[in-house]
């Protein structure tokens, strides 16, 4: 058994005031048990927690430890502007005019932090693609969930646009796939060979063929229950499971990126097809097409709007000069460059 950081320990001398700058910058919050005058206070997010502790000795030297920001939604510059008015302190500026480098800013009480370039600006540096994430299945997942409740039909038993399924069938099928691509990557020892061997088996004749079925009484409510559901169990997965991980995919051994991506076109596609039946309007962020088209079509048409391009390369829609796609398959093994 192997020991794991529980959080990071930070002293100062206003526990709770710095915990509210940090949680500030995190886009998080200090805990609930803490408040102003307390010797403790915690900031918890999806990366980690800091605790800080109330010390009475000052700060007399620069950090053996400090930690290493990267924005996940803006620029490194933008970070450091937005860091800058929430009360931090530009110490030291080790930008390049290339757009490498780091800067190197103190938290209000002069505890020094770097902010690193952001994942884009990395990949544009590097010349390479951006990763699809834990974090693309969730937000994928809840854009789709979130469209598909605002729909006002009481019959969700349409069909799915061109689909010879229904609405409700539809859904149950997609939180079906994050969940089967969640497992696959669950045993110590994934198989190599086959899929993890629940039974599959259609509602009626013709309907999918699916290991999870969503409880009629429940509602369309408990319907995207059941899809957010799997949707989170396919991100935790995607970011526990360690990269060098490969498990079966009928398309070639994947990897947890692999499976980020998968489940996150099954989710773009079908809540499209669904969306089409209930006559929603859908269409997810282009730079989420972007990145599963690198991953899982890499030969996909360079055309500006990837989410067309997503579409045809899924025999769902027309690309102009080009044939209409009626028979594909993505490449669910990783990639060499």
């Amino acid at each position: 058994m192997t020991s794991l950081v529980q959080h990071i320990t930070i002293d100062c001398a206003d526990a709770y005031e710095l915990a509210r700058f940090w949680a500030d910058v995190l886009g998080s919050a200090v805990s609930d048990d803490d408040g102003p005058g307390d010797p403790e206070a915690l900031v918890e997010s999806p990366r980690g927690a800091l605790l800080f502790i109330s010390v009475p000795e000052p700060k007399s030297t620069k950090n053996r430890i400090h930690l290493d920001l990267r924005p996940e939604d803006r620029t490194r510059d933008e970070e450091v502007e937005r860091l800058l008015a929430l009360g931090a302190t530009l110490i030291g500026d080790h930008r390049k005019p290339n757009g490498r480098g780091w800067a190197t800013l103190a938290d209000p009480e002069g505890n020094e932090f770097c902010v690193e370039c952001g994942a884009g600006e990395r990949a544009a540096l590097t010349g390479t693609r951006l990763p699809v994430t834990a974090d693309d299945v969730a937000l994928a997942v809840r854009l789709a969930a979130d469209t598909l409740a605002q729909s006002p039909a009481q019959d969700w038993r349409v069909p799915a646009g061109t689909l010879t399924w229904d609405c409700w069938e539809t859904v149950e099928h997609l939180g079906d796939d994050l969940f089967a691509y969640a497992v696959q990557l669950g045993p110590r020892r994934p198989p190599q060979d086959r899929e993890v061997p629940y039974r599959y088996a259609p509602a009626r004749e013709g309907g999918p063929a699916v290991s999870l079925f969503a409880n009629p009484e429940a509602g369309v409510t408990g319907l995207l229950e059941t899809l957010e559901a799997s949707g989170a169990l396919l991100s935790a997965m995607v970011r526990t499971t360690p990269a060098d991980v490969r498990s079966h995919h009928s398309f070639g051994l994947s990897d947890p990126e692999g499976f980020a991506a998968m489940g996150i076109v099954e989710t773009l596609v079908h809540t499209r097809d669904v969306a089409t039946g209930l006559s929603l309007p859908w269409a997810p962020p282009q730079d989420l097409c972007d990145r599963v088209l690198a991953r899982l079509f890499p030969d996909a048409p360079d055309d500006e709007d990837r989410w067309t391009v997503l579409l045809w390369c899924t025999g769902r829609a027309d690309l102009p000069g080009r044939d209409r796609v009626t028979s594909w398959k993505w490449h669910s093994a990783p990639l060499d460059r």
